[in-house]
């Protein structure tokens, strides 16, 4: 049996998450009130036939005042000894209350709220013990939909392949660091394509770009240096139980260092049999350059 728990906040995706798990083949209960989930984790756990079926469920402040609930039911979880996962997933606040404004939907603690604001501020509140119990945590804030769900898709891939899960970001500083990144490496004392008028319009995913910046004799040190590094830390991140890795490149926009070295360092890992995910946050970004 194979539990995996959808948590986080409102607005940040869980419905899409849910639908993802459904393709994938769990069976899924939305807003499952969390005195329940014990019960639901016998139900498809213990009873014949149901050894290997693999659930899902969504357990989030719809509850309310049982939501409180949830930590003892994990607890609960574990005295049974019965495997899962929590999933949680986070966006930016400005972020969250954009997509109520345009959608129009009602926060489920506006009730007891003045704003829409006031609300995600108490939920935050509500869910951050949840969050720091997570075994994963994705920020949906630049995500489209089809990349949260081939996030959900790798990390669930990567659990039933047991082994580390690794995923690789780029990001540009002008957009903000990923909060979800455990290592972050700085490339902006490389080389710089966007100076370059032919070049400024590529981006680290094209060849000309990699022939630019890696004629340097600092970012050939720095690629060696890395993947030394790198291939250093993965077993023992491993080792120490660690189920998902998430390393970050950051360059000024995002599109062309930053890119090249999470692409370099994929490429690199994956041929020596590690699980990678690759994800270029602010490569369509219109903010780039320096």
């Amino acid at each position: 049996m194979a539990l995996v728990v959808v948590t986080g906040m409102s607005g940040a995706g869980k419905s899409k998450a849910i639908n993802t798990l459904e393709d994938l083949g769990y069976y899924c209960v939305d807003n499952l009130p969390p005195q329940f989930l014990v019960n639901f984790a016998d139900l498809y756990g213990m009873s014949e036939g149901h050894e290997s079926k693999k659930i899902a469920t969504v357990v989030d402040v719809r509850g309310k005042e049982s939501f409180p609930d949830f930590f003892e039911a994990m607890n609960r979880l574990k005295e049974k000894a019965y495997p899962y996962k929590v999933l949680f997933l986070d966006a930016d606040d400005t972020v969250l209350c954009n997509r109520y404004k345009e959608t129009r939907r009602a926060h489920p603690l506006i009730e007891s709220c003045t704003s829409i604001e006031e609300a995600i501020r108490l939920e935050r509140e509500l869910m951050t013990p949840a969050k720091a119990i997570a075994d994963y945590v994705i920020d949906t804030s630049k995500l489209m939909p089809a990349e949260l769900r081939e996030n959900i898709t790798s990390i669930l891939e990567g659990d039933e392949q047991s082994g580390l899960q690794i995923q690789l970001i780029s990001f540009g500083y002008k957009n903000g660091l990923p909060k979800e990144a455990d290592l972050v490496f700085d490339v902006r004392f490389l080389p710089n394509p966007f100076y370059v008028p032919s070049l400024k319009e590529h981006n680290g995913t094209e060849k000309c770009i990699e022939e630019y910046v890696m004629q340097s004799l600092t970012s050939k040190r720095f690629r060696s240096k890395l993947f030394n590094l790198v291939e250093f830390l993965l077993p023992l991140y491993k080792k120490e139980g660690k189920s998902r890795l998430v390393i970050a490149f950051g360059c000024t926009g995002g599109k062309h260092r930053s890119v090249l070295f999470a692409r370099l360092l994929a490429e690199r890992l994956e041929k020596n049999g590690w699980h990678v995910l690759v994800t270029h946050r602010d490569i369509k970004s219109t903010r780039h350059g320096d």
